[in-house]
């Protein structure tokens, strides 16, 4: 046999053994996976230990779902306290308040912008909100920035005072949550005051945000350390400033618009009635009319169509279905429905350790958590996860060895007990058992 006739032996092998692989990358036909995960279809393992969480008035209502590469449905189940909620449904189509699942979505945009030449990571945030070169940085007494103090030892902080900024921050900064904004829950009452003072969501639009927002001092000095917070909603504006559109319109543009999907935007339909907010104590679960003030002050965002205002990292609604058409883009490396959004190379670097590099637990990357070894050795999941969740009880994540998504939702505020940890557990059990059998 000559050296032609090898190589073509060698491409028909290579040829005949992707296909009997059956894996798509564009999101048509049946893919191994798919195949492979055919006994999570009504598991009952997953689905009781779902319904003992409502059943156990730990939550209201659950919804979760598990979808293939290619969008195909591996596995779906609701749960509704019917006594709390008499005639509720939950299902595929409902709306659910996504609040931090947002900001991967406002991050996409950035990244997408980034890869156009639109903007880059290291500008300075000045550039398109000059109220904010020269924000003050809170320190206490002891002369330290105020991220540096545990939740526990927060009153030490107090009192506080300012400094200026050292350097201007970046829309690095912004991505991966080293800016110094933060939320009104450090436990350092002189800087939580200030913050709900301002009852930031009661601003009529970005601009009347970035008025009441000036007035904010910063926990550190930009670039100092991973501090969670408002990070993400100030680049939401950023890329408003820089482009010259609303980030509603950015989101429909350059991502829901091209990818065809439905289920993920700002302002809920008009025929839409959102899910009830609920509050859980030790024992209990009661319906709550106002917002527990724990993460805007004393207002929620508003969801109407009207709205003009626009939260980057909180303000979203989704379904499930949409939410995991999203991830689904993620999973195919930056593509869905034959329309490539980001580089496979950007998914990759969204991916990769940016901050918060030594946990136990994973990794940060571009707000995409990513899973460590602990979970399988707690045997709630495994390493390797890329993971997103929500404020209300919102939880989703990217298993990229086995190519699929889980979502669990629910709308809970103070809650004892999440879903995201059941529900992941239960999912990994049943694999690992399926999949010992087959070992």
């Amino acid at each position: 046999m000559n050296r032609i006739h090898l190589i073509y032996l060698l491409l028909l092998l290579a040829g005949m053994a992707l296909s009997a692989c059956k894996t798509t990358n564009d999101g048509s036909g049946q893919d191994a996976s798919q195949v492979e995960l055919a006994f999570l279809k009504d598991n009952p393992g997953i689905s009781q230990a779902l319904d003992s969480m409502v059943i156990n008035d730990q939550i209201p209502f659950v919804y979760a779902r598990i979808e293939a590469l290619n969008g195909k449905t591996l596995y779906e189940h609701s749960k509704v306290n019917n006594e709390l909620y008499p005639g509720l449904e939950v299902n595929k189509d409902s709306w659910f308040r996504i609040w931090s699942m947002s900001k991967i979505l406002t991050i996409t945009v950035a990244l997408d912008l980034i890869e156009e030449g639109k903007l880059s990571f290291d500008e300075p945030i000045g550039k398109y909100i000059p109220e904010f070169s020269k924000l003050e940085v809170a320190m206490s007494a002891e002369g330290k920035p105020l991220a540096d103090y545990e939740y526990e030892k927060g009153q030490k902080a107090c009192p506080m005072h300012m400094v200026q900024m050292e350097e201007e921050m970046t829309v690095r900064h912004l991505i991966n949550h080293e800016a110094g904004f933060y939320y009104p829950w450090t436990s350092i009452s002189c800087l939580d005051s200030i913050w709900r003072a301002q009852n930031l969501n009661a601003a009529k639009n970005t601009d009347e945000l970035i008025q009441r927002m000036k007035n904010l001092p910063l926990v550190q000095q930009p670039g100092h350390s991973y501090y969670y917070g408002l990070n993400t909603t100030v680049l939401g504006m950023l890329v408003e400033k820089a482009t010259g559109q609303s980030l509603k319109q950015l989101v429909v543009d350059r991502i829901t618009g091209p990818l065809k999907i439905e289920g993920l935007q700002y302002g809920k339909p008009d025929e839409v009635t959102l899910l009830p907010r609920t509050s859980g104590g030790k024992e209990f679960i009661k319906i709550t009319e106002e917002n527990e003030s724990q993460i805007f002050g004393a207002e929620l965002p508003d969801y109407s169509q009207e709205s003009e205002l626009y939260l980057g990292g909180e303000g979203m609604l989704a379904t499930t279905d949409g939410y995991a058409d999203f991830l689904r883009m993620l999973l195919q490396r930056g593509k869905l429905n034959g329309y490539r959004l980001l580089e496979e190379s950007t998914i990759v670097d969204m991916s990769s350790p940016h901050t918060q590099k030594n946990s136990p637990w994973g990794h940060n990357g571009y707000n995409l958590w990513v899973t460590g070894d602990t979970l399988r050795k707690m045997g709630t999941g495994e390493a390797g996860l890329w993971v997103v969740g929500g404020y209300e009880g919102t939880y989703a994540w990217v298993d990229t060895k086995r190519k699929f998504v889980g979502i669990v939702m629910t709308q809970m505020f103070n809650m004892p007990t999440g879903p995201s940890e059941i529900f992941r557990k239960a999912v990994y059990q049943e694999l690992w058992k399926e999949e010992n059998k087959i070992d």
